[in-house]
């Protein structure tokens, strides 16, 4: 009758007076999923199969489970070891195991798409790039002007001089003739 709280609640209840039942899990497990809660449906599924780990369908059900969480290998898996214990079932060759599988092979042709965009999105961007001559005339005369100016810049120190009577001066310095700030030095920066 849809419901699934109500018959979750049951489970919890019959799962406290036998815990090792894995029927239980396995049904809880069911219900879970319609309920689209697939984290708690994974653990009741391993639950059950952890309990009886000769039970198709609780191999199934835990293959259904993971599967709605997007673990497709494990989902394969899953259900291959329900097809082990019953290879004669009808509905994990034909429904469980083939959908898993095909999505499988979708995942993978997505990847290598994805692979392949990124790709040549990288190679587009190495083409944009412009080969610039940095050996040109006109580099060297700039790279060289910006020498003299930082030449120029570290000849010269400047010094900021805070006064106790919290005054501010900027003393520039040449390198052979350095100024003395007078004895009312307070705090002396560069």
């Amino acid at each position: 009758n849809y419901r699934y709280r109500e018959a979750i609640h049951k489970w919890d209840e019959a799962l406290q007076l036998t815990p090792e039942d894995a029927t239980l899990y396995e049904m809880k497990s069911q219900v879970l999923m319609s309920l689209r809660e697939m984290f708690p449906a994974v653990h009741a599924a391993e639950m059950a199969v952890q309990r009886n780990p000769r039970s198709w369908d609780a191999w199934q059900t835990l293959g259904r489970a993971q599967l709605g969480l997007g673990e497709i290998e494990l989902a394969i898996r899953s259900f291959q070891v329900s097809l082990h214990i019953f290879p004669m079932n009808p509905e994990v060759w034909k429904e469980d195991l083939s959908w898993a599988r095909k999505l499988h092979e979708q995942q993978k042709a997505t990847k290598t798409e994805a692979v392949q965009s990124l790709a040549k999105e990288k190679e587009l961007a190495q083409e944009s790039i412009p080969d610039y001559d940095f050996e040109s005339d006109e580099i060297v005369a700039v790279c060289a002007a910006i020498a003299e100016k930082e030449k120029a810049l570290s000849a010269a120190k400047t010094v900021v001089i805070v006064s106790a009577s919290g005054t501010v001066e900027t003393v520039t310095e040449k390198e052979n003739c350095p100024t003395t700030p007078d004895e009312t030095l307070f705090i002396r920066a560069r």
